[in-house]
């Protein structure tokens, strides 16, 4: 069954290794807190917000690893007074058979540090 988990993260600096940092910690966080693992993603698209332009956290990703994951970046929309430096992350997965044994219907989303204000309610994962 196909799924789809969000989470989004602050960003330090507009600095290349920040950017890279900040994307990976956020996909790993994902993936651990739904019980994922690489081989179960779809597609990952990250949205940075426009004050980050030093680097892109798919090439950060790859990097790491996930050379059969198809990756996506985009300009997140320019709204007046949203959160600075901001990663957003839509990961589409194939929902493994664990979770019908634990009964899961929807997945966890994460956010972290700063980017936990934009959805307190759904902030559960790692600070």
């Amino acid at each position: 069954m196909t799924r789809a988990v969000r989470g989004a993260i602050q960003v330090a600096s507009d600095s290349r290794e920040a950017i890279h940092e900040a994307g990976t910690r956020l996909v790993r966080a994902v993936l651990e807190a739904n019980g994922l693992s690489e081989s179960d993603l779809v597609s990952l698209v990250f949205s940075l917000t426009a004050d980050l332009s030093a680097g892109n956290p798919a090439t950060g990703l790859r990097g790491t690893g996930f050379a059969e994951v198809p990756l996506f970046c985009v300009q997140e929309a320019s709204v007046a007074g949203s959160m600075p430096r901001v990663i957003r992350l839509l990961a589409t997965f194939e929902a493994p058979a664990s979770w019908n044994v634990a009964g899961r219907t929807s997945a966890e989303a994460v956010y972290l540090d700063g980017a936990r204000a934009l959805r307190p309610d759904l902030s559960k994962g790692p600070a």
